[in-house]
């Protein structure tokens, strides 16, 4: 299967996509994918201006990319990096851009994401190298800070200096991507390599996953999943309502105006007592009390782009604890919304592989954001006591890992400085 030949990576599983993808003639080198703009500077400064490049279903809600890698890495060049390295690192990343069309290339009919979408983000770890610090316009914690205000006291805070996230419908471009960047091909999809992270990074850890409608039931050993669900858990989670703007998630001043900060956590499902609650009982754990299990669907595609949560679902919550027992996930986090009753975070999580679960990428204009999120999803707002079991689904997530970045704009991508020049 490709997804497992992404897990395992490097040459044998870039050739083995390129078998299961079905043009045994093409190579990494050839290729005969749409590429990236001659001028570069077409492109977005924003590096998560992914919308405009991603697949939409029938009803217009956006669709992730099938096949994702998230790479820690650690920098290993010199210290503090110099020009030279920065040249190196920038050229790297625009030979992807160069080599491969931004996801669908911006065809809004596209059912396929045929480019690559990708981001790099710096870690509290890296800055704390410079002088001076970051400046007040970032508020980027560190990843034991983020636990410490959570009281995750079990999961482990991941201190890489960087992260790499890349995106493709396809996992031949998606490993064609990685060992480029990393110098293992001199060319790619026709284009020249110019510039490695090789020898400036090393990768600390290597997450792949997948994202799609059938997916989790294909994957995971539990016959519970329904046949039709995107992710382990049932339902599908992008909304348009339940989903930040990136302008909304954008910096908007200061140097790294137009970047945007990244929260990256490994989350584990724990699915046999899930599936155990039969469909109702999941509606209601993971919408609210007040959705009718009609109206969502067997996997949530009923509610087309809308989640069905109002204002008055939130005010209920403390009332369907003591009167029902139960308040529902998406319930919860309603207490989070901003003024424009709106999520402010942008969620771009994927199923993970190796067992059922979530690699949860989230983008904000502050951390400080995710953390309102996190803790309207641990209840502070609920002024009853429910049971462990049917308080959302707490019970069944477990976070294994933690880690904080900046994602600067695309002009400082490479090897940045805590303060540079506009």
């Amino acid at each position: 299967m490709i997804r497992a030949a992404v897990a395992i990576g490097g040459a044998g599983g870039l050739s083995a996509c390129l078998d299961r993808e079905g043009n045994a003639t093409e190579t990494p080198e050839s290729g005969t994918h749409p590429t990236g703009p001659e001028d570069l500077s077409t492109l977005p400064d924003r590096q998560h201006a992914w919308v405009e490049w991603l697949v939409r279903d029938r009803f217009g809600n956006t669709v992730l990319p099938q096949h994702q890698a998230i790479l820690l890495l650690d920098y290993v060049g010199p210290d503090p990096p110099d020009e030279g390295a920065r040249t190196a690192v920038e050229s790297a990343f625009r030979t992807l851009e160069r080599a491969f069309q931004r996801g669908t290339g911006g065809d809004t009919s596209a059912v396929q994401h045929e480019g690559l979408l990708f981001v790099v983000g710096y870690s509290p770890s890296y800055f704390s190298r410079f002088e001076p610090s970051l400046p007040e316009s970032v508020t980027l914690p560190t990843p034991e800070a983020v636990l410490d205000e959570l009281g995750e006291t079990d999961a482990s805070a991941d201190n890489a200096d960087a992260v790499v996230h890349l995106a493709s419908g396809l996992g031949s471009i998606l490993l064609a991507a990685e060992e480029a960047l990393f110098g293992d091909l001199e060319r790619i999809n026709g284009v020249t390599v110019e510039g490695t992270l090789k020898e400036y990074f090393e990768i600390s850890q290597r997450r792949t996953g997948f994202f799609g409608r059938a997916q989790p039931a294909q994957k995971y050993d539990s016959e519970n999943i329904p046949e039709k669900a995107p992710l382990s858990m049932g339902f599908k989670s992008s909304y348009t309502d339940t989903l930040a703007t990136e302008d909304r998630v954008t910096i908007r001043n200061g140097p790294f105006s137009g970047g945007t900060t990244m929260q990256v956590s490994r989350l584990e499902h724990d699915l046999e007592p899930w599936y155990e609650h039969d469909h109702e009982g999941r509606v209601h754990r993971m919408y609210s009390p007040e959705h009718d299990p009609d109206t969502v669907g067997e996997v949530g595609e009923n509610l087309a782009t809308d989640s069905g949560m109002t204002e008055g679902i939130a005010e209920r919550v403390t009332e369907d604890a003591r009167e029902k027992n139960v308040v529902g996930h998406g319930q919860k986090l309603l207490h989070a919304r901003d003024e424009d009753f709106r999520q402010p975070i942008l969620r771009r999580d994927f199923n993970a592989t190796e067992a059922p679960g979530l690699h949860f990428d989230s983008w904000q204009r502050d951390l400080g954001d995710f953390l309102d999120v996190r803790k309207a999803m641990n209840g502070e707002h609920v002024a009853a006591d429910v049971p462990d079991e049917n308080d959302g689904i707490l019970e069944f997530v477990t976070v294994t890992n933690r880690a904080t970045f900046l994602m600067p704009p695309r002009s400082y991508r490479a090897l940045p400085v805590p303060q540079p020049e506009r």
